[in-house]
């Protein structure tokens, strides 16, 4: 991290950060829905090598994010606000993540009450498991805005942890990714690389999401069998591929179907879009949009035959830094230096500020018969410079070669998770 020790560097702050007519809630997080998927499809592509296993989770980068920017002021804000799609109106922005975060957590309390009444009667019994955990880590000797601590806080209920980087960074370093660790249940690991943080640490914004969503209609373990898949759009393979026919969100486009899988109760569904073609996922990457993700939020219904493989995506904690830097987000970074400016952040001096040094980001996602697991943490690290009708036959659709994902919020249409799949062994 030879960005924290640039000559004049006196302090570092890391942040870490998962159809009809849409309801209030859904309207009202619409903006930071918005956000969340225009920033996703440009990320992904740059996520890992083009014909790898790909996953991010663009609700957990842009919270991140969107706390950060709550700091940010001047052009360093407006150019983050650009780069990130964030509405101009910063308060209905704070207040649209903040609506978003509570709509998930009704899915989960909903399910939870369905699951316990459905248990008097014998039936399904796991419901939806969703947290959302933002902390700020922050160096107990260091002055933040009152204004700051108050707006993540009461928005993003973000309280602020006292540490001490400046003696012992290793371990608040520790403190940190257990933290992670325990709101993921130990799905994100080592959030934080050793030696990121040093005596030069100030804070540390943290981002956790994690969900374990039960299909609506669980795949029957027994019917699970090896079934061709094309892997990379080429080479065959056989793969354990689940097998059954239920109902489901489904749409045809020209070179392209579309499904989405409920999940418990509906309000989040497992979005699949699979090319016709076994090399179309790149074309379908390179070319797919907010917009267009946000119209597959309510496809209308329809009886399916499918064959799903299962699947596992767990890549290596990706540091973001250079993706936004190339995305547009450039003084957050100081580029040029002396440009960032995070003054509402901590009072902003010629020669003593915050600047965003890097920004990690690590996840997990796990398909199998009964369900989806996932987990995702974000971290953006800062420097302080000194100086029903009649039913058509079941619709048949093999999942046998590389396709695009998303876990998708049905009302507001935001992507918790994107990725792909051109390997799922």
């Amino acid at each position: 991290m030879r960005t924290f020790r640039r000559i004049g560097r006196k302090g570092l702050t890391m942040m870490c950060l998962a159809m009809g007519t849409a309801t209030g809630g859904a309207l009202e997080a619409r903006p930071a829905a918005d956000a969340i998927n225009a920033l996703g499809v440009r990320l992904l592509p740059l996520a890992d090598a083009p014909d790898a296993n790909a996953l991010i989770s663009p609700y957990s980068i842009q919270t991140a994010l969107a706390m950060t920017y709550a700091g940010a002021a001047g052009e360093t804000r407006a150019e983050m606000a650009r780069a990130l799609h964030f509405a101009d109106d910063e308060d209905s922005l704070h207040n649209a993540f903040a609506a978003l975060r509570a709509a998930l957590e009704q899915i989960a309390r909903d399910t939870e009450a369905r699951a316990a009444r459905s248990r008097q009667f014998g039936g399904p019994t796991d419901p939806v498991i969703l947290n959302v955990a933002n902390r700020l880590f922050g160096e107990q000797s260091f002055e933040f805005r009152a204004a700051f601590l108050e707006l993540v806080r009461d928005r993003y209920r973000a309280p602020l942890q006292p540490c001490d980087f400046i003696r012992n960074a290793a371990r608040e370093t520790g403190v940190i990714n257990d933290w992670v660790a325990e709101q993921t249940q130990r799905r994100i690991q080592n959030l934080i690389p050793a030696n990121a943080l040093n005596e030069l640490t100030r804070l540390v914004l943290v981002n956790a999401v994690y969900l374990k969503a039960p299909w609506e209609k669980p795949f029957a373990a027994a019917a699970t069998r090896p079934q061709t898949f094309r892997v990379k759009g080429a080479a065959a393979a056989a793969v354990p591929t689940m097998t059954e026919t239920l109902t489901a969100g489904y749409r045809r486009e020209e070179g392209l179907t579309v499904l989405t899988l409920p999940y418990s109760g509906g309000g989040l569904h497992f979005l699949i879009l699979l090319p016709d073609a076994p090399d179309g996922w790149k074309d379908l990457e390179s070319k797919l949009a907010a917009e267009q993700l946000a119209s597959y939020a309510r496809l209308p219904a329809r009886e399916i035959r499918l064959f799903l493989p299962k699947f596992r995506v767990e890549p290596p904690l990706m540091p973001l830094g250079k993706a936004l830097r190339t995305l547009g987000m450039r003084q957050a970074f100081d580029e040029p230096r002396g440009s960032a400016d995070f003054d509402r952040m901590a009072p902003r001096r010629p020669n003593d500020y915050l600047y965003v040094s890097e920004v990690f980001h690590k996840t997990f996602l796990d398909l199998d018969e009964k369900g989806t697991e996932a987990a995702a943490a974000t971290a953006v690290v800062m420097m302080r410079v000194t100086a029903i009708v009649e039913r058509p036959d079941p619709v048949e659709i093999r999942v046998d070669r590389p396709f695009l994902f998303a876990i998708q919020h049905r009302d507001s249409g935001a992507c918790l998770f994107l990725g792909r799949v051109t390997d799922p062994r």
